[in-house]
């Protein structure tokens, strides 16, 4: 499919009543795409694909049509929403440690690369602690600093370790044994139910 075709395939995946923060729907994308404004109309069904209700499918025409336009963070976006659904996601407050309190001394990208170590209450069979691992996306934060604070998307790699996490939940972050930060949960999604499941 070409892009006009993959936008316009999405947009039929989007409830007729979702709007953005703005009150754009999908009969307003539809002038974009008449329009041949491919990018702004992408943008468009970015924000409306926020609701919990989209299916895998818009997101996998959206992260194609991105690729097509060669707009590598919106396609890395899109996939990234594609992981959610897969594997749920968990919303969380991250506050990181101060450069020279724990090994992280640079900033990193907040879009996904990185995929640290989680503490979400796991105990090894001898005791010890056992971490899970998340890919983080930190929500309009394109580089996270030591010190910062942001709201920060989750993907575990293994869903089932993260069912016992709740909203209100402190975890903490690791990328050796040191605490590298500490989240308190928002918001747990748990994976959607995936065709002949």
């Amino acid at each position: 499919m070409d892009v006009p075709e993959l936008l316009e395939s999405a947009s039929l995946l989007v409830p007729e009543e979702t709007a953005t923060e703005n009150d754009i729907t999908v009969r307003d994308i539809w002038d974009y795409l008449a329009h041949d404004e491919w990018e702004i109309a992408l943008g468009l069904l970015e924000e409306l694909g926020d609701g919990r209700s989209i299916p895998l499918a818009f997101w996998e025409k959206l992260a194609e049509a991105a690729e097509q336009l060669r707009l590598e963070r919106s396609a890395a976006w899109c996939h990234w929403r594609c992981s959610e659904i897969r594997n749920g996601v968990i919303r969380a407050d991250l506050k990181l440690r101060p450069a020279g309190a724990g090994r992280r001394t640079t900033p990193f990208s907040g879009t996904g690369v990185l995929r640290p170590m989680w503490d979400i209450g796991h105990l090894s069979p001898t005791g010890e602690r056992a971490v899970s691992i998340a890919a983080l996306w930190g929500e309009s934060m394109p580089i996270l600093e030591p010190g910062g604070q942001a709201t920060v998307r989750l993907v575990p790699l293994t869903p089932s370790h993260w069912t016992h996490v709740r909203s209100g939940q402190q975890i903490t972050m690791h990328e050796d044994r040191a605490v590298a930060g500490i989240a308190v949960v928002l918001e747990v999604h748990r994976p959607a139910a995936m065709p002949g499941e």
